[in-house]
């Protein structure tokens, strides 16, 4: 390698002193033309629109708040939280270009970068460094190449495992520098063990320790092979205990490469089965049905007994068993349906007092849509949801297990980390099933340094629950999953992601999915096959009206291909006490079954009902009524109703000190059939009564990273920077005298929201009164951008500039007149 460098023996920044760094033997790098940028600022304000808009929109944070000018621009673009996050989404191949630049002298020259990076081609580097100036990562032409400087601090003290340049400094290592083949001449008459340790300095960390560090060694004196090494200046003393492998002596043995091992394309993704895409769809479609089928499940049997809260929040362990067992699943498919749901915005918690899971009024909403439109919002929400269900498998470092439900499930990265999964499945052909091991080093390569073990815990859990939701079948990606991906990703402060996010169950969904699943989905039956020992088979899924009636009258048994349900006294008794008769139950099983009425599940049902009602109970505190006298006295006697402190009142009449839901349960489960009855002795008719929380908005999405501008945003984002970079002379002219200039009233929160949502939709500009801290009301003409979360942002049409005003202390807004 040949050129200047500019380092100081263990400085950490490599370009704070001018060295020379060995190489070709070609002079250091002239200084930069006339004409050419002196700094990042200046490079910016060559660009055009279209380049400083690629800019904010590659790196979003740049844009919030919008800077006041190009410089301001530049400042934060070279900040370390700024920078980070642009390396975070860089590939393997592009941070080893930036590596190696940050290894050679400052300037650098691509034709050095080319020598170092031999395994990279000239198009490769070509297309990679305009890419890095397109981001502000590195700036100069070809060159000149300038980096940023957190860009060069991020590679750390020794980037690409080379050591500081001691040329200009050190004479015997100057020599090396003049004449790299000098160092190869001097290693011949080393001593084994010498060369050894000089191999080991050449690859990896160039610094090392000595254990006799009070010596004076000379050629004479040297008597290890370190000391023969420093004897001869092949290695330097940093300090009293240290010593370091110069960078012209680290490149005269690495033949000048900077980087051995270079990847500057992704590694090659393996299938490990092919299937017939045909099948793959139709494997996902039933299992996406089935998952429509367990969220449904799930919110009809937590409306009727919801979970409690835990006191620190989440679900507790046991209820989250009791649910798996509920649903014939295991307890990390029911986490995932849990969460789901509740990322769908369909559940939460109801917030009484003894607070409880329950659904949300827009599980009613979601369940008046299709099949096709309820997958659809659920995968959505899935897909882009921070909660991280695969952390309910294991514990923290505390040792505490992570509850599903609660706080600590969300992780900002997991939305990228699981997006990123199906994309590398999106990018084989259809019906291939790509080998996890080979998916994860793709992972690795495209984004390295956010290859965190979380991050790695969502990508694997990703390839799981995307076949439970049906997202993929038979490890291969489904159509409607590539429509999925394919889908448009809203912005969070559009009107629509607002009412969505407000009623998540009338949420749009996108169209080329559910045209994708819907022809995938089973038919529903409206039969069932009654069996002789007590059961019904349901061959496929049914409509949700049999569906309701026959979950009433049997228990689920068994899931699969077909659903065998049972039937037994606590069923059949259930429905009788949901106002059924005996004739009703024969009636509605009769018409929906393709087989006749088995006569031991007739003889099943006549005799619950026969028993039904024998005995009543009411308010006495509760009082037991019955006509046999024999059976009032047995339960007098019984030791199984002890605990209700029975007493007799008259023949046919009891007395309990309990109250009447516990007197229900306890004849019960004393092996009776009791009714309630009104004081007048009308039975009441107990129907199962479905919980609901108080209307909910769907949790919000946590982010580490801002969200991606609009393209208005960024088309004003650059007017604005134009405008700062003019003198007060070229600023816009003064506005005109409008209405409302002077004569804007007051209005109320709702009229200023309802205005500034039309004024943003529509485009257009309007008047506002702002009121600043004082109490002072001044008003300008604005074109709303983003309206979120109590903030306008906006361009500001008099002083040119994208501002921030907080929604509160808007005191009125008014169209332009000029505009009508």
């Amino acid at each position: 390698m040949s050129g200047t460098e500019r380092a100081s023996p263990g400085s950490p920044d490599s370009a704070s002193e001018p060295v020379v760094a060995s190489g070709s033997g070609s002079g250091p790098v002239k200084p930069s033309a006339a004409g050419s940028a002196r700094s990042l600022a200046d490079d910016l304000r060559r660009r055009d629109d279209d380049q400083l808009a690629a800019l904010l929109l590659a790196r979003p944070d740049l844009v919030h708040p919008v800077p006041a000018d190009l410089g301001v621009l530049a400042t934060r673009a070279t900040t370390n939280a700024s920078v980070t996050r642009a390396l975070d989404r860089l590939d393997i191949g592009t941070l080893q270009v930036l590596e190696a630049l940050a290894a050679l002298p400052e300037p650098a020259r691509r034709r050095d970068l080319t020598r170092g990076l031999p395994g990279m081609s000239t198009a490769y580097l070509k297309t990679t460094l305009a890419r890095l100036r397109a981001e502000a990562l590195l700036w100069g032409p070809d060159d000149e190449l300038h980096l940023v400087r957190m860009v060069r601090q991020a590679f750390g003290d020794y980037p690409a495992g080379l050591g500081p340049a001691m040329a200009p400094g050190r004479r015997g290592v100057a020599a090396y520098a003049k004449d790299p083949d000098l160092v190869q001449r001097t290693l011949a008459d080393a001593p084994p063990e010498a060369v050894e340790a000089i191999e080991k300095l050449t690859w990896q960390r160039p610094v090392g320790r000595l254990d006799n560090a009070d010596r004076v060694v000379t050629i004479d004196t040297a008597v290890t092979a370190v000391e023969w090494l420093l004897a001869r200046h092949l290695l330097e003393p940093l300090d009293e205990s240290t010593v370091v492998l110069p960078r012209e002596v680290a490149l005269a043995l690495r033949g000048g490469v900077l980087l051995p091992d270079v990847q500057p394309g992704p590694p090659p993704v393996a299938g490990r089965a092919e299937r017939d895409p045909t099948l793959v769809d139709a494997t996902a479609g039933q299992q996406a049905y089935r998952f429509v089928r367990a969220v449904d499940d799930l919110l009809q049997a937590w409306s009727l007994a919801p979970p409690p809260v835990l006191r620190a929040g989440g679900l507790g362990v046991r209820e989250l068993a009791r649910t798996a067992t509920a649903l014939d699943l295991d307890e990390a498919q029911t986490a995932v349906v849990v969460e789901t749901a509740y990322a769908a915005g369909l559940l939460a918690a109801d917030g009484e007092v003894a607070e409880t899971w329950c659904p949300t009024p827009e599980y009613d909403v979601w369940l008046t849509r299709p099949t096709g439109e309820q997958w659809a919002l659920l995968a959505v929400a899935w897909l882009a949801t921070t909660r991280t269900a695969a952390l309910t498998n294991g514990r923290d470092a505390a040792g505490v297990r992570t509850n599903v439900l609660s706080r600590d499930l969300d992780r900002p990265g997991a939305p990228d980390a699981r997006r990123a999964t199906l994309e590398a499945l999106a990018a084989q052909r259809p019906g291939v099933f790509p080998d996890p091991a080979d998916l994860a080093a793709l992972q690795q390569w495209r984004r390295p340094r956010r290859q965190t073990p979380l991050r790695l815990l969502v990508s694997a859990a990703t390839l799981p629950e995307a076949e439970q939701l049906g997202v993929t079948g038979l490890g291969a990606l489904a159509s409607h999953g590539r429509a999925l991906l394919d889908a448009p990703v809203s912005d969070d402060s559009s009107a629509e992601a607002r009412a969505s996010a407000r009623m998540p169950g009338r949420a749009s969904v996108p169209e080329p999915v559910v045209a994708a699943l819907s022809p995938l989905l089973p038919t529903p039956l409206d039969h069932v096959l009654l069996q002789a020992d007590l059961t019904a088979v349901a061959p496929g899924p049914l409509e949700p009206g049999l569906a309701a009636e026959l979950a009433l009258l049997a228990d689920v048994e068994s899931t699969g291909g077909a659903t065998v349900y049972r039937f037994g006294e606590a069923s059949i008794r259930r429905a009788l006490d949901a106002g059924y008769s005996a004739t009703d139950v024969l009636a509605t099983l009769g018409r929906h079954s393709r087989t006749t009425v088995p006569q031991p599940l007739s003889y099943l049902v006549t005799d619950v009902a026969r028993r039904h009602g024998a005995v009543r109970v009411g308010v006495a505190s509760a009082y037991v009524r019955c006509d046999d006298p024999a059976m009032v006295a047995a339960m007098l006697v019984d030791r199984r109703l002890a605990g209700l402190r029975l007493s007799r009142l008259a023949d046919t009449v009891l007395a309990s000190q309990a109250a009447p839901d516990e007197v229900l349960a306890g004849l019960r489960e004393a092996g009776l059939a009791p009714s309630a009855e009104t004081p007048d002795g009308t039975v009441v008719i107990r129907r199962p009564q479905s919980r609901r929380t108080p209307p909910r908005p769907r949790p919000p999405h946590l982010s580490a990273d801002p969200p991606p501008p609009s393209t208005a945003l960024i088309a004003a984002s650059v007017r604005a920077l134009r405008a700062g970079e003019h003198a007060a002379a070229h600023r816009p002219e003064a506005l005109f005298e409008g209405d409302g200039s002077g004569r804007l009233g007051r209005s109320t929160t709702g009229e200023t929201l309802d205005a500034l949502h039309a004024a943003l939709e529509g485009g257009s500009r309007v008047w506002i009164g702002y009121a600043d801290p004082t109490g002072t009301t001044t008003e300008r003409v604005v074109e709303p951008l983003r309206l979120d979360g109590g903030f306008l942002t906006a361009y500001d049409l008099r002083t040119a500039e994208v501002r921030t005003f907080t929604v509160a202390r808007i005191t009125a807004v008014a169209p332009v007149a000029a505009e009508a």
